[in-house]
């Protein structure tokens, strides 16, 4: 495994790839947040650098590969090293022709594939993006681990590098900042700024807009005062009466007694299924079937939730009658746990389905059906973001909380490790974004405060 030296007040050390990735609490990047060094621990054959863009109109990973090309290059090169593969590959869509020309320069003469990707979505899921790219298909309540794979978001790579040569903790990360505004933007900005701040940097042009944190399929309702995590891609301020912003309000208790009277078991939200596809057992058209059957279905019978990616296709784009098989699917879900019924689904060689290729969703298509077309710009401007407080989030990876070890009142400087890894616990380290003074702890949050010049 990969080392290096570096020195700290004049003691020198040696440290592994994988120690540096933990030391700089680096996460999924693309949404997930599973701590990175987690994974880097695995001997795998492949690693695979997610350039797909998955999510409608974000576009930092297109700006990274463009930009940045030789640092993802090297982080892929230290991620391969850590894990011994043998093969190394960078995964994007065909569009992206400047990213790619980036890249190629950046490889050179080195070892690594560019596979090209089709515009679907969700191209970027690790379970689709691995039979994409090798064939392989991940098993049933698998990740790509279990067939020899790391897949890992460009962004993350991009850290790896950092963190691996110049010692950097991750205290910032690239956002698209999209949507209903003045003068949308790409940045790269502090973890933790405040929402309302980058929306009034970007001008809203809306009254009472719906934010959404992350991609428009799979993020989240959020307020001015939600401080940007590690896992954000993107920042998006709706008008209330957007598609979009009308299902992202509507409460998974709603969707599931629409689901129960209106139904017609059309089958369409099974037929776009990226699980489905890959011979999964998941048919969300039998869940919602289900909610209507008497007398009441059983528990037993519903496991199947397990396998959801949670990717909205069914809801967002599929069903006729606006109906939501995604929230049913986390409402059943969340009572089969609460019921104690764990996963049985476990197939370690499911297969293809024979029209999987006709069953793809156009992302472009996406983005019109769900009322965003008008503001996928493809090239944002790049803007400077400073910001003089921030709150960062103590929950933002897979796993544990990070435990708090500075003090209110304590002042830090940008880089300062602020929250650590419980003792025998999954989780990640967590660094001061800016200089200041801690103002607030709590169970969920880290606050500072700089002084305002």
């Amino acid at each position: 495994m990969g080392s290096r030296i570096i020195q700290k007040i004049g003691v020198y050390r040696t440290i592994s790839i994988v120690e540096a990735v933990k030391d700089a609490g680096i996460i999924g990047a693309g949404g997930a947040g599973f701590p990175t060094h987690v994974k880097l621990e695995a001997e795998v054959e492949t690693v695979i650098a997610n350039g797909a863009e998955c999510e409608p109109l974000l576009s930092t990973d297109v700006h990274l590969m463009t930009e940045r090309a030789d640092d993802v290059v090297a982080g892929l090169k230290m991620a391969g090293e850590a894990t011994n593969a043998s093969r190394l590959i960078i995964a994007l869509k065909r569009k992206y022709k400047e990213a790619i020309a980036a890249l190629e320069k950046a490889i050179g003469d080195d070892d690594i594939e560019l596979y090209l990707m089709d515009n679907y979505y969700p191209a970027g899921d690790e379970v689709e993006m691995v039979h994409a790219v090798t064939g392989k298909i991940v098993p049933e309540g698998g990740i790509p681990l279990d067939v020899g794979i790391v897949v890992s978001n460009v962004n993350t790579l991009l850290n790896v590098y950092m963190a691996e040569t110049e010692d950097q903790p991750v205290t910032s990360r690239w956002i698209t900042v999209a949507g209903e505004l003045h003068d949308p933007y790409i940045a790269e900005v502090p973890v933790g700024i405040k929402a309302g701040e980058l929306l009034n940097l970007a001008g809203l042009a809306t009254e009472d807009p719906t934010l959404i944190s992350g991609g428009p399929m799979t993020g989240n309702i959020v307020d001015f005062e939600h401080g940007i995590t590690k896992t954000c891609g993107a920042l998006i301020a709706l008008p209330p009466d957007n598609t979009t912003a009308v299902r992202k309000r509507r409460t998974p208790q709603v969707e599931y007694r629409r689901g129960q009277s209106t139904c017609d078991q059309c089958f369409e939200c099974t037929i776009v299924c990226p699980r489905n596809h890959v011979g999964h057992d998941l048919y969300p058209h039998k869940l919602m079937r289900n909610l209507f059957i008497a007398p009441k279905y059983s528990k037993a019978d519903l496991t199947s939730v397990y396998l959801c990616c949670e990717c909205g296709l069914c809801d967002m784009y599929a069903c006729p009658l606006d109906l939501s098989p995604r929230d049913v699917i986390v409402q059943l879900r969340g009572e089969l746990q609460e019921a104690g019924i764990d996963n049985p689904h476990n197939r370690a060689e499911p297969q293809e389905h024979p029209e999987k290729e006709f069953r793809k969703v156009n992302a472009d298509r996406l983005l019109t059906r769900i009322g965003l077309k008008k503001y996928d710009l493809h090239d944002f401007p790049l803007r400077q973001i400073t910001t003089n407080e921030v709150s960062i989030a103590l929950d933002q990876h897979v796993g544990t909380p990070s435990e708090p070890i500075v003090e209110e009142g304590q002042r830090v400087n940008k880089g300062d490790l602020i929250a650590d890894i419980p003792q025998g616990a999954l989780g990640s380290k967590v660094h001061a974004s800016i200089d200041g003074t801690i103002t607030k702890i709590n169970d969920s949050r880290i606050e500072i405060t700089a002084e305002e010049d």
